[in-house]
């Protein structure tokens, strides 16, 4: 029997033929990594392969490593195995991984959306026979809103926020989400106050993507200098300490989980705004059409669901794969965190 291009083992995903792994969870000699989240680009591997803007990145978050980078769209062959990066449209410097060996062709999309969200490098359709997709949001209830739409009322809320003269508190994680929502706040309304460990990011984004002007929050930043403005913090830093200083707050949190208001409950947030960095129902679902695939392969999220509906309902050859990748939470900011 053939071997499959790509295979799943106890260290990531692999390909035996290039003896390369991608995102793997264990260490590894040569990984090639989507992106800069915990959850795929881990510590311990002795060479990494990466877009280019992303390798500042994960330097920021990994210290010295040995890492090379490449462009978009750019051949670079192992052992007769050709690879390319392409945009996955999900943060900053995210990447889909196109693999080809004697005409087959397997796409891994790593984490992505296909909405425009003005900031990270568009999603790209990648033709291929197999395509391994996450399934964060993979059922009809997730149908994400226009980002216009979201933003609206993101701003709306924080100038509501300054006319009762409260400080407005919005939580994302602090690589990707932070900075989506620094590219689109209204800095007419006030000024853009960081926690550090998404200043601390932002700064390292700074180098390839256009941000606004933030300040950093000190020790020696009053809660009168900050009073009416707002600060873009990680979800970890709510029911800290740190965040007690800023009385008068209202606080809210942006994530694709706030579609369900529970989530909101859980997490004692004043408000919850639907903004994902992950594909919705629909995303997914024209992503792999755009392939023109004839398999697919279901990881992280609703998997059994979503991939027996492309079976019944889509006709594909559909199956699931277990990872070690997570789902949007705060758990990712909670590794990222000791950068302060």
């Amino acid at each position: 029997m053939k071997q499959p291009l790509l295979v799943f083992n106890e260290k990531g995903i692999y390909c035996q033929k290039a003896d390369v792994y991608i995102d793997a969870w264990r260490p590894v000699d040569k990984c090639i990594v989507t992106h800069g989240h915990a959850d795929h680009s881990r510590w311990g591997h002795k060479q990494y392969i990466t877009h280019t803007n992303n390798v500042p990145i994960i330097k920021h978050r990994l210290g010295e490593i040995s890492v090379t980078g490449k462009a978009w769209n750019e051949t670079f062959t192992i052992n007769g195995v050709k690879f390319s990066l392409h945009p996955a449209g999900h943060i900053i410097a995210s990447s889909q991984v196109r693999v080809e060996y004697k005409g087959e062709v397997w796409v891994f999309t790593g984490d992505f959306k296909t909405e425009d969200d003005g900031l990270a490098e568009i999603y790209e359709p990648v033709k291929c026979h197999t395509f391994i997709t996450e399934c964060t949001f993979g059922l009809p209830a997730f149908k994400w809103e226009p980002q216009v739409e979201v933003f609206k009322d993101i701003n709306e809320w924080w100038a509501t926020n300054k006319s009762e003269g409260r400080t407005s508190i919005l939580f994302g994680y602090s690589l990707g989400k932070a900075q989506r929502l620094l590219k689109h706040l209204d800095t007419s309304i006030g000024k853009i106050y960081t926690h550090g460990a998404v200043e601390n990011m932002t700064e390292v984004a700074r180098a390839n993507y256009k941000l606004p002007e933030t300040t950093l929050i000190t020790r020696d930043t009053s809660k009168e200098e900050i009073k009416g403005n707002i600060i873009v913090a990680p979800p970890s830093a709510h029911g800290s300490t740190w965040i007690r200083r800023f009385v008068p707050y209202v606080t809210a949190s942006a994530s694709g989980w706030m579609t369900f208001r529970g989530a909101r409950r859980r997490r004692a947030i004043d408000r919850g705004f639907v903004l994902s960095d992950h594909a919705d129902w629909e995303g997914l679902l024209s992503a792999i059409k755009a392939t023109g695939c004839e398999k697919v392969i279901a990881t992280h999220g609703y998997t059994d669901i979503f991939a027996k509906y492309l079976r019944e309902e889509l006709g594909y050859d559909a199956r699931t794969e277990k990872t070690q990748y997570e789902e949007e939470s705060a758990e990712i900011d909670k590794k990222i965190e000791n950068e302060d």
